[in-house]
C-alpha cells in the first residue's frame, strides 16, 4: 500500500488520543497482567480470580446467569469453568428444577485458595489505588460502572 493510501498521521494520533475503546482496552490489558502477575502464586488469573470471587454464594448461580454478571458469553463462560473444575475449584451441579441446565457451585478448595490469594489481590489495589491517587481511582470506578 503506497503512502497515500494511508490515513493521515494526524488522524491516526487524533484516534489514538482520543478513543476510549482503545484505552480502554489498553488499559485493560495493563491490568490484567498486574493482576495475573499478583495471583500467579497462587496458580489463577485475574478471571480466575473473578469467576471463583463470584461464586461465593450460598445459592450456585446457573451459567446462563452468572455470564452476564462477569461480562462474559456462557460458551466463553464454560470454557473458563473447565480448568477450575478439574482443579477441584468449583463443581458443575445438576439444576433442581431444571435438570437440562447446570449450576457453578465453589468448593471448599476453591474458597481456601481466594482465602489465601485476597491478600495479594489486596495489595495489588492497594499499589494501584496509590499510584492513581484515590480520587482518581475512585472516579475510574464510577466512571467504568456507569458504561
Amino acid at each position: 500500500m503506497a503512502n497515500t493510501e494511508m490515513l493521515p498521521p494526524a488522524t491516526v494520533h487524533h484516534i489514538r488520543d482520543t478513543c476510549l475503546c482503545l484505552a480502554t482496552q489498553r488499559a485493560a490489558r495493563a491490568l490484567a497482567r498486574r493482576f495475573d502477575a499478583a495471583l500467579r502464586p497462587f496458580g489463577l488469573t485475574n478471571g480466575q480470580f473473578s469467576l471463583l470471587v463470584a461464586l461465593n454464594r450460598p445459592e450456585p448461580p446457573p451459567i446462563g446467569r452468572l455470564a452476564p454478571f462477569l461480562a462474559m458469553d456462557p460458551s466463553t463462560l464454560t470454557a473458563a469453568v473447565k480448568p477450575l473444575e478439574r482443579r477441584g475449584l468449583l463443581q458443575l451441579v445438576p439444576d433442581a428444577q431444571d435438570r437440562r441446565s447446570r449450576r457453578v457451585r465453589i468448593t471448599a478448595e476453591g474458597v481456601a485458595l481466594l482465602q489465601r490469594a485476597i491478600p495479594a489481590w489486596g495489595a495489588a489495589h492497594a499499589a494501584l489505588d496509590e499510584a492513581l491517587g484515590q480520587p482518581a481511582a475512585e472516579a475510574l470506578r464510577q466512571g467504568l460502572a456507569r458504561l
